[in-house]
């Protein structure tokens, strides 16, 4: 699973890398060391104007998702917190992600992600987990593939109340490889450049060919090093948290 992760790019440099055609200054997102489940995260995706027909032309949009999808027939947001994640082998299968593998797709800009290790202390015998930062060899910001959804709150009584409507997000996840794979045994997949038109397209429905677009991040080559446990307290942020730490 991608239960943390990191996005410190600021939304001048997203929109550069993504080439991002709409996004609004007053919707910020401040970076983060220490993304986890529930918080607003930076989304890159393609929709049409809310007021046009479905022949108008799709925009690239730079826009803030709560991370933990929450299905349109979901209650309550509560929901949300278990379906951070979804698995490539079963994304086309399960209700809660299968329209939204084929209508909503979004990539989710990354510097790299946190898993965590069983260690044992060979003076006490205790376990502990050990957290390790998994990024790109070369630093290149990662687009994890994810999947969006519209929720209507229902506590809202008004459609165009703007509180009426929330937009989640998952991470599609699979069987780890490379260093990512010494440490946990599933991680986030992402979307090769010259796959983000594909990726983004909203009228691209062939379910075959999406997955088809799947590929590790940084195409495997990952680096993973220990750091601080402080990662492990959702409140503590900050570059620091990436500095290497003894295992």
């Amino acid at each position: 699973m991608c239960g943390r992760y990191v996005s410190s790019r600021g939304p001048q440099e997203l929109a550069r890398l993504f080439h991002v055609t709409d996004w609004r200054p007053e919707e910020a997102v401040a970076p983060s060391w220490n993304i986890a489940p529930t918080d607003e995260v930076w989304a890159v995706l393609e929709r049409a104007p809310r007021t046009a027909d479905d022949a108008a032309p799709v925009r690239r949009q730079l826009r803030p998702l709560r991370w933990g999808l929450v299905p349109p027939w979901a209650k309550d947001l509560r929901t949300g917190a278990r379906m951070i994640n979804a698995r490539m082998e079963t994304v086309h299968e399960k209700p809660a992600f299968r329209r939204a593998f084929v209508r909503h797709r979004c990539l989710l800009p990354a510097d790299g992600f946190y898993e965590w290790q069983e260690t044992r202390a060979m003076d006490t015998g205790r376990t502990r987990k050990q957290p390790y930062f998994v990024h790109p060899e070369d630093d290149r910001v990662m687009a994890l593939a994810g999947l969006y959804a519209y929720w209507r709150d229902p506590a809202v009584e008004h459609d165009d109340d703007p509180a009426a409507w929330l937009t989640t997000c998952t991470i599609i996840t699979t069987e780890a490889t490379d260093a990512a794979g010494r440490i946990h045994p599933r991680m986030p997949l992402a979307i090769a450049p010259d796959h983000y038109d594909a990726w983004l397209d909203p009228h691209h429905q062939d379910p075959d060919g999406l997955r088809a677009l799947l590929v590790p991040p940084a195409d495997g080559h990952l680096d993973a090093r220990p750091v601080s446990t402080a990662v492990n307290d959702v409140h503590n942020d900050g570059p620091r948290l990436l500095d290497e730490a003894a295992p």
